[in-house]
């Protein structure tokens, strides 16, 4: 359990880190810069999620967000698993509708493009004004509200802008055969225990995708490896797909 152990610190610490990297990670922010023609943090990381999934899936999630910190403390209250279905497709709904107005925005900017990866920070930190903290806890709001009501990770499910950002490029990184880091299931050493179930933070059903075979191609999954290092029989691990591979 060492992997979860330093996971867990990690997106902990993410949390903790929260007033200082918010606005790198801000939909509102890249807007306003969009409007002075300037690359902002949260352009250049963005970019980044893009493109580390195409290899990585939604590694992001899984060790480094800070929202996935806040959330899983959450489920601590609430732990039942978030309902899917439908309501998973709303974060495209509003990425769509952010991704728009974020290049609407930048048509109608005025000034030559610049860069400016600090850009609206006090020497690189987010919240440095008390009356900054007021967005802050907004958004620590926003973000708790659908784990809270809805289950483990509701936020991530429903809501997250970032979230389809890595599912797209993970999508492309199939179509285009990068080799893949997945989570794999073996069906022929499962024993439906369901172990994998419950410690799943997205709450998903890792056994029926065992049987099923279709682990790679869950877009939910945050490849956290809580599954993997859970399985008494080894049915679940992580193995480097291709694209090639992925389609069989």
């Amino acid at each position: 359990m060492t992997r979860q152990k330093i996971r867990r610190a990690l997106i902990f610490f993410s949390l903790l880190a929260f007033p200082i990297i918010m606005w790198y990670l801000s939909p509102v922010l890249i807007i306003q810069a969009a409007s002075e023609h300037i690359m902002n943090g949260s352009f250049f990381v963005f970019v980044t999620m893009f493109i580390s999934s195409m290899f990585l899936g939604r590694v992001w999630c899984g060790y480094l967000c800070p929202a996935g910190g806040l959330m899983e403390c959450c489920a601590q209250i609430n732990e039942k698993p978030a309902k899917q279905g439908w309501r998973d497709k709303i974060k495209y709904v509003i990425w769509t509708t952010w991704m728009l107005a974020v290049v609407i925005t930048f048509i109608l900017g005025k000034n030559d493009v610049t860069i400016d990866f600090f850009y609206m920070t006090d020497h690189g930190i987010s919240i440095a004004d008390i009356y900054n903290y007021v967005i802050y806890y907004g958004v620590i709001l926003l973000l708790m509200v659908p784990t809270l009501i809805h289950g483990r990770r509701g936020a991530c499910h429903y809501i997250c802008w970032m979230a389809p950002f890595m599912v797209i490029g993970s999508t492309i990184g199939r179509f285009l055969h990068l080799p893949q880091l997945h989570v794999e299931g073996d069906r022929e050493k499962c024993i439906s225990c369901k172990r994998c179930n419950r410690v799943c933070p997205m709450g998903l059903d890792v056994e029926a995708m065992v049987q099923a075979q279709t682990n790679h191609k869950c877009t939910e999954c945050i490849q956290c490896g809580a599954c993997v290092d859970e399985c008494p029989k080894g049915a679940v691990k992580y193995r480097v797909f291709w694209g090639k591979q992925n389609n069989k």
